[in-house]
């Protein structure tokens, strides 16, 4: 089912299954409730898609997109953990990229809610119903690549490498301090929802953002980009 909606006086399609969400596989593993809330919104996110008639179509541009090379590891590099509490900013050295996190949910037809494109797509979010960064478990920080001016927050998230760090601020004045494994790029009909959104026994951290090519018709990207990295230090 699609949706069309004004954002900015421009035409943009939502659309999500009839049915609504998938079915997990049935071999999926038994996890806590939010989990299974944050992977299946995930899923409705990128295979459902989000995208603006923005920055690709009038400017004809295109964000770095993920090398071959790049793509590393899903796994983890270090077994270290923080406590609990809440992200505050995010700040990616190698991409410039120093944003402060807006803090989201679900939107209420079960999707993940994605900043304002027109307020906000300069400002990246922490889905809140994942880990805080540095806990056990999948953190997820997602942003727009671009937007209906210019490039979004996001919009170099495909130029990172493995060994590159990400310093994620929390509310008690803790930085966690996060190393690049890997940087793949998926298409929204293959996305694997359950290696990103689910639970791990270590501290991981998923950044997402849309990439690849942009198809004219629909106004959606063909692709998500997502970096995974793990936990590797952290200071005052």
């Amino acid at each position: 089912m699609g949706q069309w909606r004004r954002i900015a006086g421009f035409r943009v399609v939502v659309s999500w299954p009839d049915a609504g969400y998938a079915a997990p596989p049935l071999t999926r593993p038994a996890v806590p409730v939010r989990s299974r809330l944050a992977g299946l919104a995930g899923a409705m996110l990128v295979l459902g898609g989000l995208a603006a008639v923005g920055f690709a179509v009038g400017a004809q541009q295109h964000a770095p997109q993920p090398a071959l090379s790049a793509a590393g590891k899903v796994g983890k590099i270090r077994g270290m953990t923080l406590s609990r509490s809440a992200p505050v900013s995010v700040q990616i050295p190698a991409i410039g990229v120093n944003s402060r996190l807006l803090h989201l949910g679900l939107n209420s037809n079960g999707t993940m809610a994605v900043p304002s494109l027109t307020t906000s797509s300069a400002l990246a979010a922490w889905y809140k119903y994942s880990a805080t960064p540095g806990q056990v478990g999948a953190s997820v920080i997602e942003g727009h690549v671009d937007s209906l001016s210019g490039p979004a927050v996001f919009y170099r998230l495909g130029a990172l490498r493995p060994g590159n760090t990400i310093n994620v601020k929390l509310a008690d004045g803790v930085t966690a301090i996060f190393r690049v494994t890997g940087v793949r790029e998926y298409t929204k009909t293959s996305f694997p929802a359950h290696t990103i959104y689910d639970a791990t026994n270590y501290a991981a951290l998923r950044l997402i953002t849309c990439g690849g090519e942009f198809d004219y018709r629909t106004g959606h990207y063909l692709s998500s980009t997502v970096v995974f990295a793990s936990l590797i230090s952290s200071r005052n």
